[in-house]
């Protein structure tokens, strides 16, 4: 096989996605999953920093509706749900939240132990509310 060019690599649809049906929601929606930038955002996201600038723990209000929020997208591939509107899509049914959440974490190659990995500490223990979002 011979090797890629930049342009190659660059011309790439390489994201992958998926209609899932949700027959709590009337209907389908489409996961896609999450480009490098967007995954390292997310989990970016999870992670509390602790004044000496070092990872303190892992912060996981509403870390379904955060991923979910970088995934859902419409027809136009448009994500449907921006940053500042997470909490609005987690109130919707937990069960729903986490089955979708399953998809974009499988289309994205994200698993626990990544997010573990990122916070630099696989013992880090979940805690309560957090003002850093």
């Amino acid at each position: 096989m011979a090797l890629l060019s930049k342009d190659q690599i660059d011309a790439a649809d390489d994201r992958q996605w998926e209609d899932v049906p949700v027959p709590e929601w009337g209907g389908d929606v489409r996961v896609l999953g999450m480009s490098g930038t967007d995954r390292n955002a997310y989990q970016s996201s999870l992670i509390v920093i602790g004044a000496n600038g070092k990872p303190q723990r892992v912060n996981l209000n509403d870390q379904l509706a955060k991923i979910l929020a970088r995934c859902l997208v419409g027809e136009d591939f448009q994500r449907l749900y921006t940053d500042k509107e997470v909490a609005a899509l987690g109130r919707k049914n937990g069960a729903v939240l986490d089955r979708l959440a399953d998809v974009a974490k499988r289309l994205s190659g994200l698993n626990d132990k990544a997010t573990e990995d990122a916070a630099g500490n696989s013992e880090a223990a979940q805690s309560g509310a957090s003002t850093t979002d």
